[in-house]
């Protein structure tokens, strides 16, 4: 297989939609992380508590989810300069570094994703669902 400038360009549109996703789920979580703060100051409840610690993973999670995010993206960008300078044995390396930044950064939003799941059953429990 060649390696060439047009490699590491095929995961620009990937990660940009990527980026894009987590943050607009970081959007989501900030506004329900709001809420539930105003909730719990109303009535301090266990299961709004349950829902706060919830969200704390989970913006811990988008915040690692985006950084190797980024990190994938500033690899391919270094990856592509390597390659116009003709140093293909840096630039397949610094290729796989990406690849394993993005793979770091879609298990994380899997794990994201999951907790969220367990923080939506939290809510069906009140009621009685």
């Amino acid at each position: 297989m060649e390696f060439g400038l047009s490699t590491p360009a095929l995961l620009f549109s990937a990660i940009s939609l990527l980026m894009l996703a987590y943050t607009n789920r970081f959007l989501a979580i900030a506004n329900l992380v709001r809420q539930a703060v105003k909730s719990y100051e109303a009535d301090p409840t266990d299961n709004t508590r349950r829902q706060i610690r919830h969200f704390k993973v989970r913006l811990w999670l988008i915040q690692y989810t985006q950084v190797f995010g980024v990190l994938s993206f500033i690899l391919c960008v270094v990856c592509m300069m390597l390659v116009m300078l003709a140093r293909a044995g840096a630039a397949e390396l610094l290729f796989s570094g990406a690849l394993v930044s993005m793979a770091l950064s879609l298990v994380l939003s899997l794990v994201e994703v999951l907790i969220s799941i367990a923080g939506l059953k939290l809510e069906l429990r009140k009621v009685g669902a």
